[in-house]
């Protein structure tokens, strides 16, 4: 489990350091103050410790070598964020040279901190070596939906320079794994139903690997569903094949894109379900309507410990952008979607009383 991270001078992310929750953890600003950097900067640390990291042409390579992290790290960070190089990373103030990460878990042994110069390509200096091994992985959503990628996408990314960031072969591939049957089938219902109910119907793979949906007694190719409605069938596979379950952390960024506020309590609800499974959820969002849905059901002593929330507003000094966090929403103080959303309504009022 992620227990905090420390970012210095690392892009648009404020300098400081971020505290965790074991569930939920929402990211909340506006565009260009580092919300999906963090998510994807978070993502780069946890793969490129992951099992398939240590594979070079198919042969396992040294866990604790340290220059081999180094190379991953760097790989990561450059494939899921796409900068022309990595120190491209650094933020750019006068007299910001380097920048560095520590991400801290709650077994100490894998904490790992890292940092890189301005004029780095592709060169990370690991400052602490992790010792422990994580045993639970990472699963990336975009704001794209991606079924209708499969099954083309992975070799293409995987044979030819593709200006596409990594996270989306990395859950293309994840989407192409076989749903689980027998006992441990079960494990899944209770999680997967709400998701099959929105839909109106089941996803399918035939044998080529193309996704389907199955509604009343036919099949709907991926492509004519509603985009939104791919979201969720992306979600309800994730689900059905066990990865996501297995896994130890979803980070989905701004999961709300392209759903109607029907759809968006449903999300809401199977996110904080999630939680409840044991999964560590990092999301970035700009919904009020999904922030107060997630609100409603964790707003009680039991739930309390699974949220945490993050605010982030522009700032006028040295820094671009300011970072508040608290267990609910009312400890914020910057909320600028919320002060929005209220805005708008007072306008709204003015105008009908006007008209």
């Amino acid at each position: 489990m992620l227990k905090s991270a420390t970012f210095s001078n690392f892009t648009s992310v404020p300098s400081g350091e971020w505290t965790f929750s074991r569930g939920l953890n929402i990211i909340v600003g506006e565009n260009g103050l580092g919300k999906s950097h963090v998510l994807k900067a978070l993502y780069s640390v946890l793969k490129a410790r992951s099992p398939e990291s240590n594979l070079i042409h198919g042969v396992q390579t040294d866990r604790g070598s340290k220059s081999q992290l180094e190379k991953r790290l760097a790989e990561e960070l450059i494939g899921n964020m796409r900068p022309d190089s990595l120190g491209r990373l650094v933020k750019r103030q006068q007299g910001r040279s380097r920048a560095e990460v520590t991400v801290c878990f709650k077994d100490a042994s894998q904490d790992i901190k890292f940092g890189f110069a301005t004029n780095s390509r592709s060169q990370v200096d690991l400052l602490q070596v992790p010792t422990g091994d994580i045993d639970r992985y990472p699963v990336f959503i975009p704001t794209r939906e991606l079924i209708t990628l499969c099954p083309w996408f992975v070799p293409l990314y995987d044979s030819y320079s593709v200006p596409f960031e990594k996270t989306w072969r990395d859950t293309v591939s994840l989407l192409g794994s076989p749903s689980l049957r027998g006992p441990r089938e079960s494990k899944i219902r209770d999680v997967l139903l709400p998701i099959e109910n929105a839909m109106g119907g089941k996803v399918e793979v035939d044998a080529n690997g193309r996704f389907f949906l199955r509604v009343n007694g036919g099949r709907m190719e991926a492509a004519l569903v509603a985009e939104g409605l791919r979201k969720f069938a992306m979600l309800a596979r994730l689900i059905s094949t066990g990865i996501l379950l297995e896994q130890g952390y979803l980070f989905w960024d701004e999961p709300e894109t392209n759903l109607n506020p029907k759809l968006i309590k449903v999300l809401a609800s199977v996110i904080v379900g999630l939680a409840e499974q044991g999964i560590q959820v990092f999301m970035a969002t700009h919904s009020v309507f999904l922030l107060r849905e997630i609100s409603i059901l964790t707003d009680n002593k039991a739930k309390k410990s699974y949220s945490k929330y993050f605010s982030l507003a522009a700032s006028g000094d040295d820094e671009i952008s300011t970072l508040e966090q608290g267990s609910t929403i009312e400890e914020l103080k910057t909320l600028v979607l919320l002060d929005e959303e209220l805005y708008q309504s007072d306008r709204y009022l003015e105008a009908q009383n006007n008209a």
